[in-house]
């Protein structure tokens, strides 16, 4: 039987990772940052990969995932732009391919809000079924 309880938690020891990696970059193709950049992901700490109560945490999934799927191109919301020097670290520690990163701005409803389901965000079907057509969805995301 283990003593971990239920918020206990497997985090990375980002100076020995750091340390075992040696220094890393990865590419950008995104309108905010493009170019080549350091991987250094210092100010994200010792994040949590794993946890009882929600197995495999975010920033370890992602990357296997990716990888699983064979993604050359990973595209995600400037929001996640602070993680990409820990996902790339995460990818050389576990030996996955390095992708290219493209971040693009968030979308965002007419009070400022991202629009995202894990912030249930209203899917384009429950719009439409309210009647709202396809060229106000467009304006409101500020798209011609």
């Amino acid at each position: 039987m283990s003593d971990a309880a239920p918020g206990d938690a497997i985090r990375l020891d980002l100076a020995r990772a750091l340390a075992l990696a040696g220094p890393l970059e990865f590419t950008e193709t995104g309108p905010l940052h493009p170019g080549t950049h350091p991987a250094d992901p210092t100010p994200l700490g010792d994040v949590v990969l794993a946890r009882r109560d929600i197995g495999t945490a975010y920033h370890l999934a992602v990357v296997v995932d990716d990888a699983r799927q064979g993604i050359t191109h990973v595209v995600r919301g400037a929001d996640l732009w602070e993680a990409t020097p820990l996902h790339r670290l995460l990818q050389h520690l576990l030996g996955l391919p390095v992708p290219v990163w493209h971040h693009h701005r968030l979308i965002r409803d007419a009070s400022g809000r991202r629009l995202a389901k894990r912030d249930d965000a209203r899917a384009l079907a429950t719009l439409r079924a309210e009647g709202v057509t396809p060229e106000r969805i467009r304006r409101q995301l500020g798209f011609p």
